[in-house]
């Protein structure tokens, strides 16, 4: 373990959260904002649905770890949706099974301390059409429609609403930009840049606006060894020292 101990900010979740830390996702965006405030831990894993995430979560989450998350963000629901396979394999769950998944999932992770928040991420939409010109030929048909995504995700919303866990609703955050299907994507399912600035910017929000102590918004947040020092970089002067600790370097977008 390396010092000092910062909160950790642990996204959980499937593809859509194994895949956050590569081309500008939202993950990285958070580690960006957060670097120096609090540790973004990865923990996703592509093409899994919630009952495997059932299976794993006393041992990513075990309750009697030294140090508990500050935060943990869940993303699960895409791939319960999509339609059942006659064989009985896939990554098909029944809604009702679906609902409950999440809200164990819930429950575990509330019991982990008093201080760990929570944010469910629900299914973003998909654009079928490009799903079968990117996808179709390494998967075959995926059985997973936009209506589908849209039934799941109202479910993830049901169920935290239930629970008083904070939940954004990212089907409808997505299709609120008017050309959403030709770019938010990478393959129809999952997010590019822009559709993973949407993401970064709803979690934001949230975090800004929750009424919880202690505040977990990058901008409320102690930045780790900020004192002025006689070693920081020069200014323009070439003889005042300029403290750079809380720059956000080479990003062209105003986060809030």
């Amino acid at each position: 373990m390396v010092g000092p101990v910062r909160p950790e900010f642990v996204l959980f979740g499937s593809s859509i959260v194994q895949l956050s830390f590569g081309d500008e996702g939202w993950g990285a965006i958070l580690a960006n904002l957060y670097a120096r405030k609090a540790d973004i831990i990865l923990r996703g894993y592509s093409g899994w649905n919630s009952r495997r995430a059932l299976e794993v979560l006393d041992k990513v989450f075990p309750k009697d770890a030294d140090v508990q998350p500050s935060l943990v963000i869940v993303y699960f629901g895409g791939n319960d949706s999509v339609r059942p396979n006659p064989s009985g394999l896939g990554t098909h769950v029944p809604l009702q099974e679906y609902k409950e998944n999440m809200r164990k999932i819930a429950i575990h992770l509330k019991s982990l301390s008093k201080k760990t928040r929570l944010i469910f991420l629900s299914s973003p939409p998909i654009n079928e059409e490009q799903i079968r010109s990117t996808l179709s030929k390494q998967l075959g048909d995926l059985g997973r429609t936009n209506e589908s995504c849209r039934i799941y995700s109202e479910a993830c919303l049901e169920v935290c609403g239930e629970m008083n866990v904070e939940a954004i609703d990212l089907w409808s955050a997505l299709q609120k930009r008017s050309d959403w299907l030709n770019v938010c994507f990478k393959d129809g399912i999952h997010l590019s840049s822009e559709g993973s600035k949407i993401v970064a910017k709803e979690i934001l929000k949230v975090l800004r606006e929750a009424d919880w102590e202690p505040s977990l918004y990058w901008k409320s947040m102690e930045t780790e060894f900020s004192e002025d020092s006689p070693y920081d970089p020069t200014g323009a002067d070439a003889k005042t020292p300029t403290n750079v600790s809380n720059w956000i370097f080479n990003d062209s977008f105003q986060w809030d």
